[in-house]
């Protein structure tokens, strides 16, 4: 006897279909799985024959069962494959055919089906792939449903399975049509609660509009992480698009308080210095998402940035220059997408007071020259945004102002970015354009041009410097509403371009 049923497996975002053979003939009796499994796989045989007691049908104890997952050169990894293997089990009992159905799902001793990871990327892979129906665990619904067009079967107990061949009619596919929920979101830091530092307000609205990367430096307790924190509170809302980009990377993360819910917040990643280079970009035998790609489509902040080893600093050249992250091992190479805003934070020097006016700096010339050195040219090249938070007088601290609020900041980022929309056919952001799109769409005034020039020559800028200084200029122009970019939008552009260095 010989029945089949469908799953995927996982590697990176990338999936591959997965048949189930099931063989069930004449033998010494025992279950045997071929086709590369892992040793979670192998192990399934367990799971699927107690899981087999809860329901009313008989086990083929004594029979020679061999199952294989095809194709048998690609290695299966996970969990999820108990529950086609227990489906074919029960389409051998049933003598029913299943073509169009894929399934995913880890079993428990008592029949219960557990959530996994990678749903999303399965369920989206199932239907560019010709499925019609996907079964998954009912932990998993939600995110499995953000993918239309496909009939999404959530079950709870192997039980729900036999209901399914049995009348499938009495099931109805499971859709959650409020995916994005349109509510205010509260954040911890609010552009309000910061006093002060309207330079570097304005050039954090800048960043969140046009997408640029931001560094902050400053004596220690100016402000720097908490402006930081708030770059969050002034990003627009996720679309559906975004929200789905973002759930994909959650769903194979392997992380246990994210791996079943909704991803409806732009992240904010905050790794602290000792993280590992793995951990950062990514990696493992089984490649897995790091920190640059958890933080898609939203912010990562690098606090005390020259603290962090040289190797992790490095390695964020590749994601920041191509917003994407290959990891490659023996059995494959995964691509992660890795397109964030990154902030990172600096002391002037190891003690923190090097150009203070208040406190003297206990350095030597030799120690704040090696400090500052940690954090190498071209790193600091692809930086957009270089902006000094200066110490704020115990004065300004006092007064009671009127501050602007981070929702009123919202709106204007908001209204730029619907401008960038229209001219970039909603795929990009200013930092994200090519050159053939530079040259398109960011015009330069005979003024302009001659400014930038002239700055070009004095400050020796790179040419990657150059065409950032006209992506930042843009950025400017949009938040002006003004279509081309004029001296003072090159000014302003200028000046959070000049590195720090003491």
């Amino acid at each position: 006897m010989h029945t089949q049923t469908y799953t995927a497996a996982v590697y990176g975002l990338s999936c591959t279909k997965i048949t189930v053979e099931l063989h069930i003939a004449q033998g010494w009796p025992g279950v045997t799985i071929v086709g590369l499994p892992d040793t979670t796989i192998r192990e399934s045989k367990e799971r699927v024959r107690t899981a087999w007691k809860n329901i009313s049908i008989p086990f083929p104890y004594e029979k020679r069962i061999t199952i294989n997952l095809a194709p048998a050169n690609v290695k299966k990894i996970g969990s999820g494959f108990d529950l086609p293997i227990f489906f074919a089990l029960l389409l051998s009992y049933y003598k029913k055919t299943y073509k169009k159905t894929l399934l995913i799902g880890e079993l428990t001793l008592d029949g219960r089906v557990q959530g996994v990871n990678g749903v999303l990327p399965v369920v989206d892979f199932a239907k560019k792939n010709g499925f019609t129906q996907v079964i998954v665990p009912d932990q998993n619904k939600q995110e499995a449903s953000l993918v239309e067009g496909i009939d999404i079967y959530p079950i709870k107990h192997v039980n729900d399975l036999i209901t399914f061949i049995e009348n499938q009619e009495e099931l109805t596919p499971y859709t959650y049509k409020d995916v994005i929920k349109k509510q205010k979101t509260i954040y911890s830091c609010d552009f309000s609660d910061i006093k002060g530092h309207a330079f570097a307000k304005r050039a954090l609205e800048i960043a969140a509009t046009g997408g640029h990367n931001i560094l902050l430096h400053g004596p220690p307790g100016s402000g720097k992480t908490l402006l930081a924190k708030s770059l969050i509170s002034i990003l627009p809302p996720l679309n559906k698009k975004e929200a789905v980009e973002v759930t994909k990377i959650y769903s194979v993360s392997r992380s246990e308080s994210t791996m079943h819910s909704l991803q409806q917040k732009r992240p904010f990643r905050s790794p602290h210095h000792t993280a590992s280079s793995t951990s950062i970009i990514g990696g493992g035998s089984t490649p897995l998402p790091g920190e640059v790609s958890l933080s898609h489509r939203g912010v990562l902040f690098l606090d005390e940035f020259p603290e962090f080893e040289r190797v992790v600093t490095e390695s964020l050249r590749q994601p920041l220059e191509d917003h994407t992250v290959t990891i490659t091992r023996a059995q494959g190479s995964a691509t992660y997408p890795a397109s964030f805003i990154f902030v990172a934070s600096m002391n002037p020097c190891p003690c923190g007071y090097a150009n203070d006016e208040k406190i003297t700096c206990t350095c030597s010339p030799v120690e704040v020259l090696r400090y500052t050195k940690k954090i190498s040219g071209p790193i600091l090249d692809r930086i957009d945004l270089h902006i000094e938070v200066p110490r704020i007088p115990i004065d300004e601290l006092e007064k009671d102002a009127v501050i602007e609020t981070s929702s009123y900041v919202q709106q204007r980022v908001l209204e730029a970015r619907d401008v960038q929309k229209t001219r970039l056919n909603g795929i990009k952001l200013n930092s994200e354009m090519n050159n053939k799109e530079l040259k398109q769409f960011c015009v330069l005034t005979k003024e302009a041009k001659r400014l930038l020039k002239q700055a070009a020559e004095t400050y020796v800028l790179s040419t990657r410097s150059y065409y950032k200084i006209i992506k930042v200029a843009r950025t400017i122009a949009d938040l002006s509403a003004d279509e081309m970019i004029d001296t003072a939008h090159v000014a302003e552009a200028l000046q959070y371009r000049m590195h720090y260095r003491t």
